[in-house]
């Protein structure tokens, strides 16, 4: 959860480029809200349109190519692509490349197209590690495949992330909880999570209209978001986003035609998993009433109190007074802590706000 040493990205979008069919779940330009792939030319000044934003972030600077199937694509717009990336690298404007593809374009013949390049990581759309949920979702790609292209990637000592989606068809759930088991036996260097939406113009969207396909409540997703997520703390691999990015193109009226799309869904299933850890630390103390605080990292306040303070409603309803919340620049922005009744006296730390 740690912000300060995040990459200072430039996403360059390539909708549906090098895909070889359209997933049922898929439309890259609600997604991305770009209609057509990049020139060089257009690459280029996207480029330094990011470069000339001012920026917080203490992290490396990487162009990352998203939004398509990168290694399906031809040889030669890789190469004009991987060319154009490595230019600003040489210059010291910028430190390094990744990129997002379909584990079914990982091979040593794919890889070895970047040999030269300062490609630093690889993003693999693995989105389910059932071999039914796969087939359903037409994504064309196995299980295997997954694996294989993972352990491509780290013997050559890529950076890798894992994309994994919940509530795709054929999934109720269950499917979601293990692949996110699955994942993280892969140890990949960290994940992303999305729940799935039904946009229009998609192949889903015709699923759900005709009744064969019935969306996730974004209560429901939430749930098994903060479950998942769980899962990859526990094994210490960082989940570097959970949700859709707000787009004014999912934004538009009708896009969006069912599922969880939620502008905050990242920041209500942190809070999930914050509500149950707090629930964790009750229990294992034996408290079910009375006073009682909890210590976070300032910059997870926000997260344990929950969306307009719901999560303090709810431990005010189990413990049947609200709760305090101690600032404590001591722990991890991940770690939340128990304060004992018995260390309360005089605390005036607890608010409604």
């Amino acid at each position: 959860m740690e912000k300060e040493k995040r990459p200072f990205v430039i996403p360059l979008f390539l909708p549906h480029a090098g895909c070889p069919h359209q997933c049922v779940f898929c439309n890259q330009r609600a997604i991305t809200g770009a209609a057509h792939p990049f020139s060089v030319a257009g690459a280029r000044a996207e480029v330094e349109r990011y470069l000339s934003f001012p920026r917080k972030s203490k992290g490396p600077t990487i162009i990352s190519f998203y939004g398509g199937n990168f290694l399906g694509i031809s040889r030669k717009r890789i190469r004009d692509l991987l060319d154009l990336a490595s230019q600003y690298v040489s210059q010291g404007r910028v430190d390094g490349i990744r990129f997002s593809t379909r584990p079914d374009t990982v091979s040593p013949q794919s890889l070895s197209l970047l040999e030269g390049y300062p490609v630093k990581t690889v993003e693999l759309g693995v989105q389910s590690m059932d071999e039914g949920v796969l087939a359903a979702s037409q994504r064309g790609h196995t299980v295997l495949e997954t694996r294989t292209a993972h352990a491509l990637l780290r013997e050559r000592d890529y950076e890798t992330g894992l994309q994994m989606m919940i509530g795709l068809p054929g999934d109720d759930g269950a499917q979601s909880l293990a692949s996110a088991r699955e994942i993280a036996a892969l140890s990949p260097d960290f994940v992303r999570i999305y729940p799935t939406v039904v946009l229009e113009n998609s192949p889903l969207a015709e699923m759900w209209r005709s009744g064969r396909y019935e969306a996730l409540t974004l209560d429901r997703a939430v749930d098994l978001c903060s479950k998942a997520y769980g899962m990859f703390h526990e094994a210490n691999i960082p989940v570097v986003r959970m949700g859709l990015a707000v787009s004014d193109s999912l934004d538009e009226e009708g896009a969006v035609l069912a599922g969880p799309y939620h502008p905050a869904f990242g920041h209500l299933a942190l809070s999930a998993w914050f509500l149950e850890k707090a629930l964790i630390l009750l229990k294992d103390a034996g408290l079910s009433s009375g006073r009682v605080a909890f210590r976070v990292h300032p910059q997870s306040v926000s997260v344990l109190r929950g969306l307009k303070n719901s999560n303090m409603d709810a431990l005010e309803g189990r413990l049947g007074e609200r709760p305090g919340v101690i600032e404590d620049q001591g722990l991890q922005r991940d770690q939340l802590a128990l304060e004992r009744p018995s260390k309360l006296s005089g605390f005036t730390g607890s608010d409604r706000s």
